[in-house]
């Protein structure tokens, strides 16, 4: 006796009759786990879009038509229950909160150039050669005067001013922003 065997990805019936034959059983199994007429019809669409999706892996021997669009219709309505609970939470979450007004967003708006131009300054900076970088660190971030960083570095103060000056002037060259923001910590020269 032979048996007669079935290669899966051939199936013999196609789509549209296994679509008419279960369309009532689909859609009165999602009907009854929804209450909203509307959501039970996408949902049943969305059964037999991913039926017709998957149709060519549909294995007989795993199951009938049936059986194998209720495990799909199973899915569908489970990944909505969670879609649906996530988005309760979302909504949860951000209720009793206040929205952004116009001064909130032009906060964001201020936040993100004056990042914008702090990167903008690090990358101008690490463009500097090495001794103009030294003295203007020592003067502009450790706060130290140019007598003061000439010492460190072991230079004349005049020495010391030169470069400050030159460090400034490629800054302010560079500089795609207005120079004022780059004139404060820097400008002092000399105490």
């Amino acid at each position: 006796m032979q048996i007669p065997t079935h290669e899966p990805g051939r199936n013999r019936t196609p789509f549209g009759e296994v679509y008419e034959a279960h369309f009532d059983a689909v859609l009165g199994f999602i009907t009854r786990r929804t209450t909203d007429r509307h959501l039970a019809a996408d949902l049943t669409a969305d059964v037999f879009v991913a039926a017709l999706e998957t149709f060519e892996g549909y294995d007989p021997r795993r199951g009938t038509h049936l059986m194998w669009l209720y495990g799909i219709a199973r899915n569908t309505t489970a990944a909505h229950a969670r879609r649906a609970v996530r988005e309760r939470d979302a909504v949860a979450a951000v209720s009793g909160r206040r929205l952004l007004d116009e001064q909130d967003m032009q906060r964001f708006e201020e936040r993100i150039d004056a990042e914008w131009a702090a990167r903008e300054l690090l990358a101008r900076h690490a463009g500097l050669s090495e001794p103009l970088r030294a003295v203007i660190d020592l003067v502009a971030v450790d706060g130290l005067t140019t007598k003061e960083a000439a010492k460190v570095l072991r230079i004349s103060q005049a020495t010391a001013r030169v470069r400050l000056h030159r460090a400034r002037a490629a800054l302010r060259a560079e500089s795609t922003t207005p120079s004022a923001a780059f004139d404060s910590p820097l400008t002092e020269v000399t105490r």
